[in-house]
């Protein structure tokens, strides 16, 4: 009987365990089927932004307290609670800006050099890098206990940052060659990108509140480290060598200095500098206007993610149906984002300051949603579609506006006040606007999916078919000479295939 049990246990295990081995074969195939794994490479991108804008919104309602905290013990141990204590709390502003600047302004050093590495090596191993890097100073801001070690590890996130983010948005475009598939991946990139910006805040707040601070880093550090081994598994970077095989990035410094790239990185950098600027300056403004609560304060962005992502899905929807008009929506989206920000400080109470608010992450997602996948295509129509130097240069422009927020934001509020700061920004943006139309030509190169198919004897290689198309459309009207600025550095044999 004994003999008998023992062997149907035997049987049962060994049938579990074939299972299992069923299960993970087809979780392995499955894996590697084209579609399934170009989903799984977004929702791995995905949640490194997530936590790329999460670690740098988290620490705005931890810091400034436990730094003054910080303050409170280092005058209470020097026995000096008069000219010391003053001191440091004048000090204490001076050094939440630089602290928060910090990570902005190692990214914006750092991010040419790291697009010439993504070119050069691929997308997935700076992806790991910038992941690996995040947990580290994810791991540093939980421990921290004073405020050297506290720069040190947000300077380190920018180092991560402008690795993780180049290559992410570079592996999507470079996954996504439709273009209407490249707009909605994007599209949904810059919703968690939304979504970590305006909820970390809260998130934050509550757990530092009720569990201390090491609890908020240490969740966001577990939730790094699962996305890092998912990318192992799923892309496996150190046993793909197809990027031998890969053409050779355009320089990224010739890519600074083409007109349309350029006129792009403006308009990120435009639209951007409302946000990175209010977001250091309007708590104080909001307790000494409105006399706002702390709860105020901290949930007065969280309202503005939902606009955020419907102009994330209108600028979507509108760009699959005419895509020609990329340009127009950015432009739209910069006086949506100029007339929010004028209105600002007209603002009285909570509730009123909310709508303007509101208009402002709705233009940006406008802005965002249309050129990200623009600097993409004119990679593809002007250069070599390599992507790492062109969304480098996407987060230079990022990092301008938010290395000179927290800095220079309280210098304009402190000498002309902030309806002046809020006024100039709107007027910047609305007068950055009619720079667009420069894109309008590029943007009319786009061919719909009915054109490529019939133009191109074979399927889309997602290489130059753009150019050779709209060569043969305007071939039938006369106006080839106009894209003959596209074909640089091209060979006649193949510019006339």
């Amino acid at each position: 009987m004994e003999a008998d049990g023992s062997t149907g246990l035997a049987r049962s295990a060994a049938l579990k365990l074939s299972e299992m081995g069923e299960r993970t074969k087809q979780l392995g195939s499955a894996m590697q089927d084209p579609k399934r794994k170009r989903r799984l490479i977004l929702v791995i991108v995905c949640v490194a932004l997530l936590l790329d804008n999460m670690l740098y919104m988290v620490i705005v309602p931890i810091i400034p307290d436990y730094l003054a905290d910080l303050e409170t013990e280092q005058a209470a141990r020097a026995h000096d609670n008069s000219s010391l204590g003053r001191a440091n709390r004048d000090n204490l502003d001076i050094q939440i800006g630089v602290l928060f600047a910090s990570k902005a302004i190692l990214q914006l050093m750092v991010s040419p050099l790291s697009g010439t590495f993504i070119d050069r090596v691929g997308y997935d191993i700076p992806l790991l890098i910038g992941l690996l890097v995040m947990f580290v100073s994810t791991c540093i801001f939980a421990f921290a206990d004073n405020y050297g070690t506290l720069f040190a590890a947000r300077s380190l996130q920018g180092l991560g940052s402008a690795f993780a983010d180049t290559s992410g948005i570079a592996m999507i475009a470079d996954k996504y060659t439709e273009e209407a598939e490249r707009s909605r991946a994007l599209g949904i990139a810059l919703a968690f990108i939304s979504f970590g910006s305006l909820v970390a805040p809260p998130f934050g707040g509550i757990l530092y509140e009720f569990a201390g601070k090491r609890v908020p880093f240490i969740v966001l550090a577990s939730v790094c480290l699962a996305d890092g081994i998912l990318l192992l598994t799923v892309i496996k970077p150190f046993s793909n060598r197809t990027r031998e095989n890969m053409p050779v990035g355009t320089p990224i410094y010739r890519l600074m200095i083409d007109p349309y790239i350029a006129v792009v990185a403006g308009a990120l950098t435009v639209c951007n500098i409302p946000l990175a600027f209010l977001e250091p300056t309007i708590a104080n403004w909001m307790e000494n206007t409105m006399n706002a609560t702390k709860w105020e304060m901290g949930l007065i962005w969280l309202p503005a993610f939902f606009p955020h992502v419907l102009g994330v899905y209108v600028t979507v929807r509108l760009a699959a149906k005419y895509p020609d008009l990329q340009w127009f929506y950015g432009a739209l989206g910069m006086v949506i984002i100029g007339a929010s920000s004028c209105t600002v400080p007209a603002c009285k109470t909570f509730g009123q300051l909310v709508f303007p608010l509101c208009g402002i992450c709705f233009g940006i997602a406008l802005v965002d949603t249309a050129l990200l996948p623009t600097l993409a295509f004119l990679v593809d129509v002007r250069h070599v579609s390599v992507y790492g130097s062109v969304y480098a240069i996407a987060d230079i422009s990022y990092s301008v506006a938010y290395a000179m927020g927290p800095v220079v934001a309280g210098q304009v509020v402190h000498n002309l006040g902030f309806v002046q700061l809020n006024l100039g920004m709107g007027l910047v943006n609305v007068l950055y606007a009619p720079a667009l139309l420069l894109l309008r030509y590029v943007c009319q190169m786009k061919p719909s999916q009915s054109e490529r198919n019939v133009l191109l004897e074979e399927g889309p290689t997602g290489l130059y078919d753009t150019i050779r198309m709209e060569e043969r459309r305007l071939k039938r009207k006369g106006l080839c000479a106009t894209t003959t600025s596209a074909y640089r550095g091209r060979s006649a044999a193949e510019t006339d295939a």
